[in-house]
């Protein structure tokens, strides 16, 4: 994928392209910003796994730039096969947009964008995990057409 620039549904000029790592720094204090907790060494993972220059053809990043190129979000995903019999599907492993950029259509054009490169990938479902008391995501995802899959997540703390 190249960059490509897109007109948010607020008719806000977004540039998305692949992420790279030069984005590291701001991708790591936009997480922070959102979450609270700083984690450099697991984005500097995830980039070189996701981003880097050996990176699997079925892993994507993504991120939005503003017309300044400033880092406003960013997507990653990757298709994955087979567990527990579900076949290909892709999946959404983390995303995050501005605070300060929400409700602008940063989000739908990250995540439209991700499920082109997923769709070219050759599945065509899409999933992802979030919180059930997070309200700010499961409005996004819901809004954006995901709703509850047939599989249920099942955890177990390890003392």
């Amino acid at each position: 994928m190249d960059r490509i620039t897109a007109m948010s549904s607020k008719n806000i000029a977004i540039d998305i392209r692949p992420a790279n790592s030069a984005d590291e720094a701001a991708i790591v204090a936009l997480d922070t910003e959102i979450t609270g907790t700083e984690k450099a060494a697991y984005w500097a993972d995830i980039l070189e796994r996701y981003a880097g220059p050996d990176h699997r053809n079925d892993r994507y990043f993504l991120v939005a730039c503003a017309a300044n190129d400033e880092l406003i979000g960013f997507i990653a995903g990757e298709v994955r096969a087979w567990e527990f019999g579900s076949p290909p599907c892709g999946w959404v492993l983390a995303m995050g947009v501005s605070p300060q950029q929400r409700e602008r259509g940063v989000g739908a054009l990250l995540l439209d964008s991700l499920c082109a490169q997923l769709k070219n990938a050759g599945v065509t479902t899409i999933r992802t995990m979030v919180l059930r008391n997070d309200k700010v995501n499961l409005s996004f995802f819901r809004g954006e057409g995901l709703a509850a899959g047939p599989y249920i997540e099942l955890e177990k703390h390890l003392d």
